[in-house]
Parts: structure tokens; sequence; C-alpha cells
């Protein structure tokens, strides 16, 4: 009996973090497509301020598998980005939001990302808390860089479901191909193999190994099967350059 009682405890566990992220899903299923927001509606969804009271009173320390806590870190700074926005809309870019723009915003820490402007278990933190402090420190999956969405077109596409641990692997590796599909991001010329990134990769390069060659095997993998070859074959043939960042809102 107390085996039986065991295992229905274990598959209602399973339940509950199955379903944990539901109503996020539920809101991007219907107002995200192909990355783009439809923030005119979203922001008038009571869902999107039931999911963010939902996160400030979740206790991540709950979480033994690492990535049921990493899907909901992630989550997390994607909804507080939406929250964000949607307090301040219409916008035309997230940089409106910093106190002095984009560059003096950031040298004097007074960027959105700065701010605390999320609650998580009832502790306030900025999305650079969440994003460098957490996200990348802790878990260092280069892949995350694929996820967190800052609300603008060359960031990473919002995915329409919430991320989920149990497929988490698939979704952060279905991101990645997304990603170096874009055009607008990254596109790659085999004749003088010189790969354009996106600069999210000039950024974070010590996250995708650091040197031309680590960077382009790292993100080989999610490449069509001719671009893959060309760069495997030679890493250390192909030149990098960096494209511009498009800065402008997502919608």
């Amino acid at each position: 009996m107390n085996l039986l009682f065991a295992a229905v405890l274990v598959i209602f566990a399973g339940n509950v973090f199955a379903e944990e992220h539901a109503l996020f899903t539920s809101l991007l299923g219907d107002y995200v497509k192909d990355g783009h927001v439809g923030y005119a509606k979203l922001c008038r969804d009571a869902r999107l301020g039931k999911y963010i009271q939902q996160l400030s009173s979740t206790d991540p320390s709950k979480y033994e598998n690492a990535k049921d806590e990493l899907s909901f870190w992630l989550n997390a700074y994607n909804a507080y980005t939406l929250q964000v926005i949607c307090e301040h809309y219409p916008v035309k870019s997230i940089n409106e939001l910093h106190s002095g723009g984009l560059i003096i915003g950031t040298l004097i820490k007074g960027t959105i990302w700065d701010k605390k402007i999320a609650v998580v278990d009832g502790e306030e933190m900025s999305l650079n808390h969440i994003e460098h402090d957490i996200v990348r420190k802790k878990f260092r999956d280069p892949r995350v860089h694929f996820a967190l969405v800052c609300a603008s077109v060359s960031c990473p596409a919002l995915r329409a479901e919430a991320y989920e641990g149990d497929v988490l692997d698939r979704q952060l590796n279905d991101q990645a191909k997304i990603f170096f599909e874009d055009r607008r991001k990254s596109y790659f010329d085999v004749d003088t193999k010189t790969a354009h990134l996106s600069k999210i990769l000039d950024w974070y390069s010590d996250d995708f190994g650091g040197s031309k060659e680590k960077i382009l095997e790292f993100i080989a993998r999610f490449l069509p099967a001719d671009v893959r070859a060309a760069i495997v074959n030679d890493p250390s043939a192909w030149k990098i350059r960096y494209t511009s960042y498009d800065w402008a809102l997502n919608e």
C-alpha cells in the first residue's frame, strides 16, 4: 500500500510540473506567431498578470531537476519582459525604457534590464540578475541565448509555448535551429567561407567557447548539412563577421 501511495505521489508531482506553465503556454499560443508578438491584444489579456503572480510566489528551490528549474527561469525572464513592454505599450523599442538610452543606460547601469522589475518567491530582482547570475552562471548552457527574448527583432524568436523540463533539450535545440535559419540574424557564405553571425555570438563569445573555431563548431550542429560540413571540415579557414542588431519591437 505504501509503495502504491508513493507511486501515485510521483505521478501526481510529474503532472504538476507538466502543467505548471500551461497558463503561459496558452497565452503565448494565442498571441505569438513566428516570433512576432501581438502586444495590443496580449497586453489586455488577464492571463499575463495571473502568470506573473504565479511566478512571484514560486520558490525555485523546490525544483530537484535542473531542467525544470532552468525552464522556470527562462519563462520568468520572457514573461517579465512581456510585462514591462505592456506597462509602457505602445513603444517602438525596449531601448525607450532605459535611463539615458542604451549606451548611457548601460554605462550607468540604468537600463530596464538593471531595474528590479521581476519578483520571484517574493524577492525583487532584475532581468540582468536572472540572465547573468542565475541562467548563465548556474546552468552554463549556451543554448539559453536562443531562448531569452529581449522583445527586439534581432533577439531570438519568442517561442509560442512555455519551456518545460521534460522537453527542454528539444525546445532549446529547436530554438537554435530557428535562430540560425533567420537571415536577418545570421547567414553563411560557403564560397567565401564567411559566417555572418548575430552580435549575440560576439557579446557572449566565451559562452560559446571563446575562439572563432569553437564558436563555429558549436553552432555547426544547428546548421544545414552542407554548411555544417564546410565548417567542420576546416573551421580555421572561416571568417566571422557580425551583423547589425535591430532593436525594433518584435511586434
